[in-house]
Order: C-alpha cells, then structure tokens, then sequence
C-alpha cells in the first residue's frame, strides 16, 4: 500500500520518503521496526531501551512470554468487520494463538479487566455513532465503570466513508478512550475508507507480527511472521466483494402505478453458476456506473481526450479515460480529503483557503450536493492533465441493497427493490449513482457486477414458533418480502405484523398484490399501513404502532422480535421513540426503564435494525 496524505496522518514530505524506504524492508526489518515504534509510545520507552542494551552485553534468563491468547472484538452494522474479524480470527489460529472472537453486544464487559490482548475492530454508522452491536460496549468503556486497563495491549481497525463528516469516528474513540485507561497499542489505529482491503490486510500483518513480539522489539517463543495477504484471498465463494460476479437481470419493473412522483425498480437477477449463498436480512452489493452525461460534461469541461489511457486500480492497470470515470471512480461525491488532494495537486489558494480551521461550516455548506464537475467549474481546473487528476480519486463504493427474496423461494435469483434518485441542486440535475442506472440504463438481458454482504445482524429468530414485527417503510419493506418468503418456505408458524407506509394506496403501495396472499394464507399474521398523502394529516408507520400499542406490546412480552428497515435519520428515530413510549405507557415504566427494556431486548437480539 502507498501512503498518501489521505491515508495516513503523515506530511507530504514525510510519505515521500516512507514510500521511498518501506518498500524495500524486508519482513523481519518490517517487524523489528514496528516493535520499535511500539516501544518508543510507551512512558518506558528509555527504560527499556537500557534494559535491552544490557541483556545483549551480559545474557540472563529470557523474560516469561507474552500471552498467546488474543480476544477479537468487532461492532459491525453492514457485515464489514464481522468478516474481517472472522477471517482475522482464522489467521491468528493458524499461527498458534488461541482466539476468542465475539460481536462487541455478546461480549461480557466484568471480564476485560483480564484480557492481555485485544484487537478491535468497528466501523462508523450514521453521522459518527457505534453500530447496533457496539453501542452497549461503547457505552460501558465511556462509562464510569470502565476499570483501568494497564496490561492491555491492543489495536482498533476502523472503518468509515470520507464522505461523512465523521469519518471513523467510533474507531477513534474506542483508540482514544483504551489509551485513556492505560492500554497500549501494539500498532496504531488504521482508518480505512470504503475501499478497505488492502489497508485492512497490512494492519492483520502488522497487528500479528507485533503479538508475536515483547514490547521490546524481542520475539516471543512460538510466535510466527507469516504474512497474511490481501483480507479477499481467502473468501469462502470464488465471488467477493473484490472479484463480483457479474448477473444478468431477468426483470426491472417500475412497481409504483401511472401517477406516482415515485419510481420504485423490482430488479432481478440470475446467480446461477455463481454459488454465491444468501440469507434473508442480507444484502447485495452492486457496483453502479456512473452517468455518462455527467462523465462527457466533465471531459468536455476538462478538455481531455476521453481515449486516453490512465491508470485504474492499485495494479496499476490502464484503461480508456472515458471508461476509468463511467466504472471505475467516483465522480458524485465531493470529501474534505479530495478537496486537500486537488488543492496539494494544483495549489490553488482559493481551495487552500476553504479547507482552514474556522471554516468547517463552509466545507460542509459547499461539498453537500455538490460533485466533480462543480469543482473543476468553481475552481477553474481545466489543464490539469488526466492521468494526475484520477491518481487522487477514489475508486466507486459499491452500493449495498436489502435483499428482497429468499433463495428457498427463489433458487439461484436475489430480488432488489431501489427507489429512483434524481433532484436539482446548484443549478443542475442531480442522479443517485446506482438508482439511476437501474432505472434508466439496466436493460433485461444486461449484467451487473454484485457481491453478497452478510449480516448476521439482521436475521429471523432461530425459533419459527416466535413472533415478528417488521417495520418498513417504502423501500425499507424489501428484506421483510424475503422474511416472509423464507418463512413459507420452512413452514414456519410464528405470528407475523408488518407495518407498511408509503406516499399514496392507489400509486405507491410496493408488493401489494403478494402482502394480501400472504395474509389470507396466514404467512403473515396482520398488517398495518400509513399511507402519508392520502389525508389531510400526515399518517406515519409510528402513528400506526402507537394506535396498536396495547397489542403490539402484548406480542413483546410474548417474546416477539422487532425489525427496522429504512432511513436512519428520520424514520428509524421516529420509530425507535415509539416504541419506547409503547413500552413505557403499556408497561407502566418510567422512561429510563422503558429504554432499558429496549436496550435488553436489542442484547437478546430481539430487536434489530437495517437501517442507512
């Protein structure tokens, strides 16, 4: 990996001479300099210096050995660093450590004061907050029964998107606060961005080698150095997220009627000869490409020749400018990083200016709905050539989709539902990235390039006797086609309530047709639906839940498992309020008990969210 700026918390002239000494190290100068580095971070570091230097002059008894236990800890709302921590697990176990692996919500917080060894984890969810699975232990460890953590050793993997304005910023945290109650690093935190991989791969390497050793740099008996590879090499399926399979779509329909404002695509598409396996409350990743006007008016603005050849990828293979920018970069979202980038690359001060202290509002003003093309017109960067100009892009995330069907139900197909995304901003035509090209471009017959993304966080009750309540409006009721399609399929005979919101009954009310089947083949239990226009009041799914609150409570205590699907900011709050006040009201709680009812229910897994 070469490090860049943005990577990494060194200057410009610092990396230049890392890139410059890294590569040539070898494994053993590789581990010996990160033992280094570790033992120059702790308040010991002279100490230990002169302790070393007198064991190489006058030899005495090796010191007791580090402990080979090493605890594994991951808080994850997609599924990222639930892999990872698996696969990282499998590694460690290989080179004779023993492992204990678990989410952070299953982890027994009265036995950390005993862990020697803890590698850690976590990606950001939202606008700087703990995923689902993290929230209990984040609050623990910030909590004033935290105990001191002297004989820790530890290191946190963090994953995140530039594109948010807190970007990793619960691996921070976690790094911050064990730092505060005496831990230490074995390495230091990484912050890896959407395209993970390979950063993620170099901190198991580093993390691994660093176990092996003292920390004084001396290696500890049976502790090994092999290297772990890319994170992907070792993936159950042929297809992953770094090698997708490319599926041809066997249908795109518009499922919203003549009227509607809304366009909402069913897409399917054939796995077959893939062997690629799915559950319901997975997702799948798609990579999208980007519009091809929005790619012209750049060339065009830019003044580059869409032929040339520039590089793509870390291979450093090339490809056609025009086809780099339609598949391979992202062009739709500007970040405080690029902006650094392109300023470092140009130096232009008027973009310099934008990124100092003070101006953090401005930022932020600036790059919301905003894209490429507005920067290079704003800032006037015609003339920078190409090949430097997608150096310091980053390459198109993938964009992950709730799973709409069940693979019982429908062998070798996965089922989507995406709601259209376009609007005007600044002057322009905005487009979602994905949702348009599904709307607009995906023909039948067409490929698109996909990946399953597990999540164990989102699954139906190992019990089918046990009730379920899905909340999903609009799209968000896409992984609740696949619970109930699983659920016939297995003949599952646990109570089912789903409640359902949409704009209007007549125009936007997705899946209609097969809720009703389902209904009067009592698949699904019973049914709530909002639908917000359709009166002079606004209705919303939580109106629909308070309504119900002495029945919805009921099939709480009877041990019902709650699931929300859809929109974060707004939505999943709304809801999340609801319930509480259902809990507090029915149970004759206070609120503080009403949230700890809640906050049990989420540890026993009886209330989970798939929520973006």
């Amino acid at each position: 990996m070469e490090l860049q700026v943005t990577n990494s918390p060194f200057h410009a002239e610092q990396i230049e001479l890392l890139n410059r000494l890294l590569p040539g190290l070898t494994d053993n100068q590789r581990i010996w300099l990160s033992g280094y580095l570790t033992a120059l971070n702790s308040s010991s570091a002279i100490a230990s210096a002169i302790v070393n230097s007198s064991i190489a002059a006058h030899p005495v008894a090796a010191a007791a050995p580090l402990s080979k236990e090493v605890t594994v800890l991951y808080g994850s709302q997609t599924g990222n660093c639930h892999k990872l921590a698996t696969k990282l697990s499998k590694k460690l176990e290989e080179q004779g450590f023993q492992v204990s692996l678990s989410s952070m919500g299953d982890f027994k917080v009265n036995g950390l004061k005993k862990v020697q060894n803890l590698l850690l984890l976590v990606s950001t969810h939202g606008e700087g907050d703990a995923p689902d699975n993290a929230i209990a232990f984040y609050e623990f460890l910030h909590g004033k029964r935290a105990p001191q953590l002297n004989e820790l050793r530890y290191s946190v993997l963090a994953l995140g998107d530039t594109s948010y304005e807190f970007f990793c910023q619960t691996g921070k945290d976690f790094d911050k606060r064990l730092e505060e109650l005496g831990a230490k690093r074995i390495v230091p935190r990484v912050d890896c961005d959407v395209d993970f991989d390979e950063q993620a791969a170099e901190w198991m390497n580093q993390a691994i080698g660093s176990l092996g050793e003292s920390p004084s740099g001396q290696a500890v008996a049976g502790g090994t150095t092999q290297s772990i590879g890319n994170v992907a090499a070792d993936a159950e399926s042929e297809y992953s997220r770094t090698n997708p399979f490319h599926a041809e779509i066997l249908e795109n329909l518009n499922l919203n009627g003549r009227g509607s404002d809304r366009e909402t695509r069913h897409v399917e598409l054939s796995l077959e000869g893939s062997n690629l396996e799915y559950e319901p409350g997975d997702s799948l990743g798609v990579y999208p490409e980007n519009h091809p006007k929005l790619v012209d008016e750049l060339i065009e603005e830019m003044g580059w020749n869409e032929n040339e050849p520039v590089t793509v990828g870390k291979s450093g293979g090339k490809s056609p400018l025009r086809e780099a920018l339609l598949r391979h970069y992202e062009i739709t979202v500007l970040t405080k990083p690029l902006l650094g980038q392109i300023a470092k690359l140009t130096g232009l001060d008027r973009l310099n200016d934008l990124l100092k202290a003070g101006l953090e509002q401005e930022l932020k003003d600036y790059l919301r709905d905003r894209d490429l093309l507005d920067l290079v017109r704003d800032y006037a960067l015609k003339g920078v050539p190409a090949e430097a100009f997608v150096s310091v892009l980053r390459k198109i995330p993938a964009r992950l989709y709730s799973i709409a069907s069940s693979l019982k139900a429908n062998p070798d197909e996965v089922h989507l539902t995406v709601r259209k995304v376009d609007y005007e901003a600044h002057g322009r035509k905005r487009y979602g990235v994905c949702s348009v090209h599904l709307a607009e471009r995906a023909a039948i017959g067409d490929s698109l390039p996909v990946f399953v993304q597990q999540n164990a966080n989102f699954k139906l009750p190992q019990d089918p006797n046990a009730p379920i309540i899905m909340i999903g409006p609009g799209t968000g009721v896409a992984p609740f086609r696949a619970f109930l399609g699983e659920r016939q399929e297995t003949g599952a005979e646990g109570k089912s309530w789903l409640f359902y919101g949409d704009q209007h009954f007549s125009t936007d009310f997705l899946y209609q047709v097969e809720w009703q089947r389902w209904l009067k083949e009592g698949v699904l239990t019973r049914m709530d639906v909002a639908f917000s226009r359709d009166t002079d009041k606004k209705v919303y799914v939580q109106q629909r839940m308070r309504e119900k609150s002495k029945e919805l409570y009921r099939w709480l205590q009877e041990g019902a498992y709650v699931y929300v699907c859809g929109d974060e900011k707004k939505m999943a709050h709304d809801v999340h309020a609801a319930l509480i006040m259902i809990i507090e009201h029915e149970g004759g709680k206070t609120p503080e008990e009403a949230a700890e009812y809640l906050s049990g229910m989420q540890q026993q897994k009886r209330y989970q969210r798939d929520v973006y």
